[in-house]
């Protein structure tokens, strides 16, 4: 008789709450089938690429929580004044080390293509230990904080130099190489706004609690490092490319197999016209230049110098406008609403620009590549004769659209003119490039004056400077009729 009235009252109320969490897990799971199925789609879950855009997720998430934890103790908690002089500190202690340090990442990655899930797992460990260092130091500033910070820069990095090189080996037949980075950078993005709110509600509980979420996150980034195909490691076909065009001359794996007559015994009798003539052939070939990213191509060259300028414009608002906002926000908002309204600007424009790449099926990237690098100078122009709020955002947003589509215009003018057997090395040369300019564009930003027109006037300086080198290259080259592949 108890049973069934324990039955008759707790059964609904089993049932209620199998009910309720039944509602409550619905947009969970909705939301992580349509995720996943998005990411999975056109082969990629067969290829082994959805496992990398997952990874590059988790990879974003992670960096962001370090961002909050390095933001809320170098900018945030002290007065501005204070605050530039924390920055320019954190400036000279880890992105000046960085930037002697870049070079230096994409060729000694190169010379491991055997090892690259142990490097991305390296990586992330590395950050798992250097976090934890930093939880004690980042509630007081201490120095040990910055030799830390670096650290985890270069280890940031490092995962994405190995990163660029990992995608074409994980490229879907479906699938070009301009989309693949498309849905790679586009979940990093969604990972990135999802880990902002979740980092700022962490540093509410300690200024450490962001690190220690940063530290379960990498955890989770080691083990799908470890979990990527193996395809990954092979580096079947591959050579290294250079920037430089005075490589070693006797591997020349780009040029056509030919059939080599057999070489004359220096001691052997025979036509001396066959010897003479051997030894011309081997001259002519010795002095062709090894393809590198200078050597393949103009339109390679110009779609890297127009990358760098538009890469150094967003290193250049991220400090610039922190800090002009701060002491001169828009009109009639607070500061902290100020900066957010930008980063949402600059973050929407950079998944706008990425999904637009994702869907355009452009068959001129010289052309996309001109084109938004002179609507970024266009913006700063006008941003610097018309300082005021609307322009200050419509920078932010127009130079995340740019950074977004020149970035994937020249992965298709990667994939098109380098060879492939040095595709995968041209890859990790040319991010790691892009992030040195990045660097120096965020290096300028942190000494200017606190000006708007001035500020504006500096980007559009550099800008100019990259359009006049590169815009009439590109389109030059377009004019050409070079035959595209497959980059859309």
């Amino acid at each position: 008789m108890v049973g069934v009235i324990r039955s008759a009252h707790g059964g609904p109320l089993r049932r209620g709450g199998r009910s309720v969490g039944r509602a409550l897990r619905a947009p969970v799971t909705f939301a992580a089938r349509g995720i996943r199925k998005a990411t999975n789609a056109h082969g990629a879950g067969e290829s082994g690429l959805a496992k990398l855009i997952e990874l590059h997720a988790v990879h974003s998430a992670g960096d962001m929580l370090i961002t909050i934890a390095l933001a809320s103790t170098v900018f945030f908690s002290v007065p501005t004044d204070q605050a530039r002089g924390r920055v320019a500190l954190y400036l000279a202690i880890t992105m000046a080390p960085f930037t002697l340090l870049a070079p230096v990442i994409g060729p000694l990655l190169d010379r491991l293509p055997h090892g690259r899930r142990a490097a991305m797992a390296a990586a992330m460990i590395t950050r798992v230990v250097l976090a934890l260092t930093m939880t004690g130091a980042v509630a007081t500033g201490g120095l040990e904080l910055y030799p830390a910070a670096l650290g985890v820069l270069v280890a940031s990095k490092a995962y994405g130099v190995v990163r660029s090189a990992v995608v074409p080996r994980l490229l879907p037949p479906r699938i070009s190489l301009v989309k693949a980075n498309s849905r790679v950078t586009l979940g990093g993005l969604l990972a990135t706004g999802l880990a902002a709110p979740l980092g700022a509600g962490l540093h509410q509980l300690g200024p450490a609690w962001p690190l220690y979420g940063a530290c379960v996150v990498f955890l989770l980034g080691a083990y799908l490092s470890l979990s990527l195909p193996h395809a990954v490691d092979s580096a079947k076909g591959e050579a290294r490319a250079r920037l430089a065009s005075n490589e070693h001359r006797h591997h020349r794996p780009h040029l056509p197999q030919r059939s080599r007559r057999p070489r004359p015994a220096p001691g052997r009798r025979g036509d001396p016209g066959v010897w003479r003539a051997w030894r011309e052939r081997r001259a002519v070939r010795d002095r062709r230049p090894k393809p590198g990213l200078r050597t393949v191509g103009r339109s390679v060259l110009h779609a890297l110098q127009a990358n760098s300028a538009l890469r150094m414009l967003s290193g250049f608002l991220t400090f610039f406008l922190a800090f002009l906002l701060r002491v001169h926000p828009l009109s009639g908002l607070s500061p902290a609403f100020s900066l957010g309204m930008v980063a949402v600007a600059a973050g929407g424009g950079n998944a706008l620009g990425t999904a637009i790449g994702a869907l355009l099926r452009s068959r001129g990237p010289e052309k996309t590549i001109a084109v938004v690098l002179t609507a970024a100078l266009a913006s700063t122009v006008v941003a610097a004769v018309l300082t005021n709020a609307f322009f200050i955002v419509l920078v932010a947003a127009v130079a995340g659209i740019s950074q977004a589509l020149g970035k994937q215009s020249l992965d298709s003018l990667i994939q098109r003119d380098v060879p492939e057997e040095v595709r995968t090395s041209a890859f990790a040369r040319s991010e790691t490039l892009l992030q040195m300019s990045w660097v120096l564009g965020g290096g300028i930003g942190i000494l200017l004056p606190l000006n708007g027109v001035l500020g504006m006037a500096v980007a559009a300086g550099f800008l100019a400077l990259g359009v006049a080198t590169a815009v009439r290259g590109l389109l030059t080259a377009a004019r050409r009729g070079t035959p595209h592949p497959r980059v859309a």
